[in-house]
């Protein structure tokens, strides 16, 4: 899909895989709404660094756990853009527990992560439908991780959140063909403040472990996970209902490392 001039949603546009993901369709010549939940001067920092690359955007707050919301930012969008050709469901979230302390796993935290990781790109993918068909046909991504696969990594709930995730991709991906095709990308270990402020005083030796094993020799950055994502996007026009890896060979390393 040619991007210039087509419109993009990216959830959690301003921070992280998002922004970078925000910024690299830009280049290429596509709008761009960057959604927010709680981060409102990161999205505007993003987008002012849209805008000086003359494009059109505007930052949306919106919760995608939030159904009524969710549907008020696409109609926002709709209405001031006229058009959704791409959704890009990064927003998400997690808490970081020891795999081995089942009893600090509440059913808040199950419901919270199930909400915003797996209902809220449900809510965003249905609101999308009806404005891209009307646009011709569109794509959908999936921000998923490789913790789907392994089941490892912040906490079992967040494991969870992401391999149901990769069903959804499947489910939607059967469901809203041929106009509109559905995939997935799981990133790797990212390097970033999200990982960082969860790790906390462990991240640089964890990082480092994970550097020492990784076939390609270090972790990804934000920009690696945005590449992959436009290559989804852009690339065949016949790839949908797939799950990307994007994790530096880690899924064939057979290196694990204890976040606990």
């Amino acid at each position: 899909m040619p991007m210039q001039n087509k419109v993009a949603i990216i959830t959690g546009g301003g921070t992280g895989v998002g922004r970078a993901t925000s910024l690299a369709l830009a280049r290429l010549g596509c709008h761009v709404v960057v959604n927010y939940s709680r981060s409102r001067d990161e999205a505007d920092a993003t987008v002012q660094e849209i805008a000086a690359l003359g494009v059109r955007t505007l930052a949306v707050q919106a919760d995608v756990a939030d159904d009524a919301a969710c549907r008020a930012m696409v109609a926002k969008t709709v209405e001031t853009l006229g058009r959704v050709d791409v959704l890009v469901n990064c927003a998400g979230t997690t808490e970081f527990i020891p795999f081995q302390d089942l009893d600090a796993v509440s059913d808040e935290t199950w419901e919270r992560l199930y909400k915003v990781n797996v209902v809220g790109a449900f809510h965003c993918a249905r609101a999308v439908r009806e404005p891209m068909l009307a646009a011709g046909g569109g794509v959908i991504i999936n921000v998923s991780s490789v913790a789907a696969q392994l089941g490892q990594g912040s906490s079992i709930p967040y494991c969870c959140t992401k391999a149901a995730l990769d069903n959804l991709t499947v489910s939607l991906a059967r469901t809203l063909a041929p106009q509109i095709r559905v995939n997935g990308l799981a990133p790797g270990f990212i390097e970033g403040r999200w990982t960082q402020g969860g790790l906390g005083p462990k991240y640089d030796s964890i990082k480092t472990a994970y550097e020492k094993t990784l076939p390609l020799g270090r972790v990804c950055q934000p920009e690696d996970i945005a590449d992959g994502i436009l290559s989804l996007i852009t690339g065949s026009r016949l790839v949908t209902g797939q799950t990307l890896t994007v994790d530096a060979g880690m899924m064939i390393s057979g290196f694990q490392v204890k976040f606990d």
